[in-house]
């Protein structure tokens, strides 16, 4: 059996069985960050052929400080399946997560497809037809986020849950770089953000994954919700927290995990 396929397995036990388990990097050392993605297409593939539907992407790793400590230099992306989707305000049942953590971030809904390998900034503001507010529940089968890169990116970059709040917005109305958040857990305020933190504008990051995508003979499609990254850390969630983020201009959003 290749080994793309056997650890597409090794994850997918974890997530059925609800417990981490050992990192693919323990498993082999000399994993490729190429093969770590073929690991993750393996097990979307999985899920599409079992009723699932992508229903967009998301982005990792998109702020300087996340690169550093993991030791790359560019961001990573997963696909959002129709089952992530929490409503804004919703209460999530703590036993449809492992290890959650939570972050704030903007989300763009596209009216065109974007095709890689050339799409720029401009392109992907052209391509936008709103964009909203967005909690993004991270979450890891690995122990412990015990995690190097390749880990995540064949873990679905650590995919877990979404939420969409707010009011969407034409990218005209706003100027994304300078829009700034505050998130909040338990009506604590845990830390604060700003549009430029995803690699100096959110729109950057969403034209890196439709040229990331390219090599994979994937591209972004009309009607895609593509979480953009975090805007600020990402913050543990245990049963009972409620998490609320509020963006100037773009409103809010929030979750609640069951006790």
């Amino acid at each position: 059996m290749d080994k793309t396929v056997r650890f597409a397995q090794h994850l997918a036990e974890a997530e059925r069985a609800g417990r981490g388990v050992s990192p693919l990097t323990e498993l082999d050392a000399n994993l490729t960050i190429e093969e770590a993605y073929q690991v993750q297409l393996h097990t979307i593939q999985n899920k599409v052929e079992s009723g699932q539907k992508i229903v967009g992407k998301k982005i990792g790793l998109t702020s300087r400080a996340m690169q550093t400590l993991l030791g790359v230099d560019q961001p990573d992306y997963g696909h959002l399946l129709d089952d992530m989707v929490v409503e804004n305000g919703e209460e999530i049942a703590f036993s449809r997560v492992l290890q959650p953590r939570v972050e704030a971030e903007i989300a763009f809904v596209l009216k065109k497809n974007l095709v890689g390998p050339k799409v720029t900034t401009s392109d992907v503001l052209l391509a936008t037809d709103y964009v909203l507010p967005a909690l993004e529940i991270v979450d890891s089968r690995v122990a412990n986020w015990k995690i190097k890169l390749q880990d995540t990116v064949a873990d679905n970059a650590s995919s877990g849950l979404y939420v969409l709040g707010g009011k969407p917005l034409r990218v005209n109305q706003l100027d994304m770089s300078l829009t700034g958040v505050v998130f909040y857990k338990n009506g604590e305020i845990m830390n604060t953000g700003v549009g430029a933190a995803a690699l100096g504008h959110p729109a950057t990051c969403v034209a890196w994954l439709a040229n990331k995508l390219s090599e994979f003979g994937i591209h972004l499609q009309a009607g895609e919700v593509i979480l953009s990254g975090a805007l600020s850390a990402a913050v543990n969630a245990e049963p009972g927290d409620h998490f609320h983020a509020r963006f100037a201009h773009l409103g809010e959003v929030s979750v609640r995990f069951s006790k």
